[in-house]
């Protein structure tokens, strides 16, 4: 190509390159279409352009880009623009008929151009975006002045309300909530206990066993210890929290609730400890209950005891253990038994639950149904 006709093809470009950003919207695609079937003899013109003829067509495409009303019409314009078969495409595609030198330079170019453009249309459809969401609040806007709607308050789980009914006569009668971790350790949980190695208690089918020397509680006597290692008598706490065996039917779960008292002191005896068991009886029943204490083995208190209520169908039901607290144990929490006693009370929070709300079926605690649930919110 020589000079002259150089100059004709470039003034023909950007002629086309000049109408073709001041057109309407519905005439580009038709125009491109023109400006595609000059894109072969590209070659030659376009080391004749230079970085205004790129400024002033960055300039053009931000302006028909500013100008589209909505969605549609900006998605046309960035497929028109940037699509496969667009002007910076082709552009792009003769950049290869280049030279090293002058690929570089139009090459920066056009990739700078390309950039402010895609950049021109997020801001312009995160615009529209704004002016959709605007106009969609507009029209949906909510009356104020119309009554709210009622909030449910929910309620508390039986074993809850239990437990904190429970908790609420021993903190009255100068009892500390005291817990402790559910993970545990054989120590904690047997040896300081006075509980054999021999102890049907350390069978596999009685404990959750993570390894020889961890395990889950199978009571919380292990807070017990704990605060008797930690503190100096007087003690009087009780130990409400999850315990776990391996025991699954109708009356037991894997996982229930217990609460352990426990009350050391110079003058500690067994008839302080049956009047607060009778005490507590009454208050948590709300009547005079029949109560008998049969003699029992706890291999951590001594003399031992389990406590029977009389129900209302003239059956005896076991509810609680309880005795005082074996010597050994004392001292292996470097209490001298000599100078004090204690003694050390047990109840699982479930089986009075059961027998208060009248429930025959423990699995109903856990099985989350709110037919059942709602019936105590």
């Amino acid at each position: 190509m020589n000079c002259y006709s150089l100059l004709v093809f470039a003034n023909r470009l950007f002629t086309f390159l000049g109408e073709l950003f001041t057109i309407n919207r519905f005439g580009l695609i038709k125009l491109m279409k023109v400006f595609m079937s000059m894109i072969p003899n590209l070659d030659k013109a376009l080391t004749e352009l230079d970085k205004q003829q790129f400024v002033a067509f960055e300039q053009q495409a931000v302006q028909l880009i500013e100008q589209a009303q909505n969605e549609q019409q900006l998605q046309e314009l960035r497929v028109n623009l940037t699509g496969k078969k667009s002007a910076l495409t082709a552009l792009s595609k003769q950049m290869g008929l280049l030279d090293a030198d002058a690929k570089k330079q139009y090459g920066g170019y056009l990739h700078e151009l390309r950039g402010n453009i895609m950049q021109a249309f997020e801001q312009k459809a995160s615009s529209l975006a704004l002016v959709a969401l605007n106009a969609k609040l507009a029209s949906e806007t909510i009356d104020i002045s119309l009554p709210a709607r009622g909030v449910d308050k929910g309620g508390l789980h039986p074993i809850t309300q239990t437990a904190e009914r429970m908790k609420q006569f021993f903190v009255q009668a100068g009892f500390v909530v005291a817990t402790g971790p559910e993970v545990e350790s054989d120590y904690y949980n047997f040896e300081a206990l006075n509980i054999p190695e021999h102890h049907p208690a350390r069978a596999m089918h009685d404990t959750f066993y993570f390894d020889a020397h961890y395990l889950l509680r199978t009571h919380t006597s292990g807070v017990q210890i704990r605060t008797m290692e930690q503190s100096t008598p007087p003690i009087r706490i009780i130990c409400p929290g999850r315990v776990y065996r391996c025991d699954s039917d109708q009356t037991h779960s894997p996982m229930f609730h217990q609460m352990e008292g426990l009350m050391v002191s110079k003058s500690s005896n067994f008839a302080e400890l049956k009047g607060l068991i009778h005490e507590f009886l009454d208050a948590f029943f709300g009547k005079k209950m029949t109560v008998r204490f049969r003699p029992s083995f706890f291999p951590f208190t001594e003399p031992s005891a389990e406590v029977d209520i009389l129900s209302d169908s003239g059956k005896w039901l076991e509810v609680l253990g309880c005795g005082m607290v074996h010597p050994q144990v004392l001292k292996n929490c470097g209490i001298n038994p000599d100078e004090y006693t204690g003694f050390a009370f047990g109840l699982g929070i479930e089986r009075f639950a059961m027998l208060y709300y009248g429930i025959d079926d423990l699995r109903l605690f856990f099985q989350n149904d709110l037919r059942f649930l709602r019936q105590f919110g």
